[in-house]
């Protein structure tokens, strides 16, 4: 049962947020630069780039705490990172009314699927070893970033790494949020970043009238579904079971294609519960006491509502932050969520092949047919799964036959 708002203290309030700050200024600093890419190739104007900002960001921050408030999880919905990466290759040949009915099309796909249950039912079909052994390895290649950035920048990641091992000796709750602030504040110190030229304007959306045809369905939602199922909602989910937490996809498929049909006229392309931040908010670093986890997922609804009302401006003040500085403190954040899932997916003998086979997989990151390293690290654990343990029952919560 989760502790009701009377329950929580002053202190329940401050690790969630912290993990939920990191997990927002990783996903803009790491990956929105994608959103800007496909803008400036699809040929799109200031305004209308701003209005992208403006309500997929606004679209995540509502939906995640929402769903967060409602099932006191820390359910944390992002952009599709691998949607935005195929809408560059799309969209400069498509016209912009076009890609506009396509969103819609998608986003009413998810909430068909998310009706339906068909979606949870496969979930609850993965083995819990290959589900972990599956976000392992979405998650290595970040904590190899962390030590990577060494070489560009190597005075910032010395200090940053020095100062979590010792943050982690002395108070281990408190390390990820030590090293955000000394890092900033090095970072400040040595003049790369200035605050003072920061002048925030608020953004103004623009409806664009969206139109529907045969090619862009073919050719942008349908591709656009695929792989936000498959390289965001599928990961994102075993994220959420692999840290213990329950609700059903219906309702967040739901949710998510609802506020993404919504948000579509105004130039938002999906979005879906996130995997790689949202392990920063699901795990113990974000609170010891998993009822109280869910803190993170409103403080991350609240941080993104804020970013997407100023647009372009904000969004871009993450975006200036050193490259180096974003990977190592995204992989030293996720240190616990990538030891806690290769412990599990080791944790049984019987499986341990497979749950490696899908770890090396995905950790691949192979991209066939449009389709990211997730999916096809699931399909190569599965398929070694199913050839090696078919007949046998080693589902998620299901005890494996010695």
């Amino acid at each position: 049962m989760s502790p009701s708002p009377a329950s929580l203290r002053a202190a329940d309030f401050f690790s969630p947020t912290v993990a939920a700050l990191i997990s927002v200024l990783v996903n803009y600093g790491g990956t929105f630069v994608l959103v800007f890419q496909a803008a400036e190739l699809a040929g799109l104007t200031p305004a209308q780039t701003a209005s992208w900002v403006w309500s997929v960001s606004v679209g995540v921050g509502v939906t995640g705490a929402w769903l967060s408030w409602r099932y006191k999880e820390p359910i944390i919905t992002a952009w599709s990172t691998p949607g935005v990466a195929f809408l560059a290759t799309v969209m400069p040949f498509t016209p912009y009314g076009e890609v506009i009915g396509a969103y819609m099309i998608s986003a009413l796909g998810f909430v068909v699927l998310g009706m339906t249950g068909a979606f949870e039912k496969l979930v609850r079909l993965i083995p819990g070893g290959i589900a972990a052994g599956l976000l392992a390895g979405i998650l290595l290649q970040f904590g190899i970033n962390a030590f990577g950035g060494a070489s560009v920048d190597p005075l910032l990641v010395i200090v940053l790494l020095i100062s979590y091992a010792l943050l982690k000796r002395f108070t281990s709750r408190f390390a990820v949020v030590g090293i955000l602030v000394i890092g900033l504040a090095m970072l400040v110190v040595q003049g790369r970043i200035d605050f003072s030229s920061v002048h925030l304007s608020l953004a103004e959306p623009i409806f664009e009238v969206p139109r529907f045809s045969l090619n862009a369905l073919l050719g942008v939602a349908l591709p656009l579904f695929i792989i936000t199922l498959t390289g965001q909602y599928m990961p994102g989910m075993l994220v959420l079971r692999h840290d213990g937490f329950k609700t059903r996809a219906d309702p967040i498929l739901v949710t998510t294609g609802l506020g993404s049909l919504l948000m579509a006229p105004f130039g938002s392309h999906a979005f879906n519960v996130a995997a790689i931040t949202a392990a920063i908010c699901t795990g113990p670093d974000a609170h010891p006491d998993p009822r109280k986890r869910y803190i993170a997922g409103l403080a991350c609804g609240l941080f993104y509502i804020l970013v997407g009302t100023f647009g372009v401006t904000l969004a871009t003040l993450f975006m200036v932050l050193p490259k180096a500085f974003i990977t190592t403190l995204a992989g030293l954040a996720l240190l616990g969520a990538i030891g806690g899932s290769l412990a599990n997916a080791m944790a049984d003998a019987r499986t341990r092949e497979t749950a490696l086979v899908t770890f090396l997989a995905t950790a691949a990151n192979v991209t066939l047919l449009g389709v990211g390293g997730a999916f096809w690290g699931l399909v190569a654990g599965l398929t070694a799964h199913l050839l090696i343990h078919g007949g046998h029952r080693t589902l998620i919560g299901s005890p494996a036959k010695p």
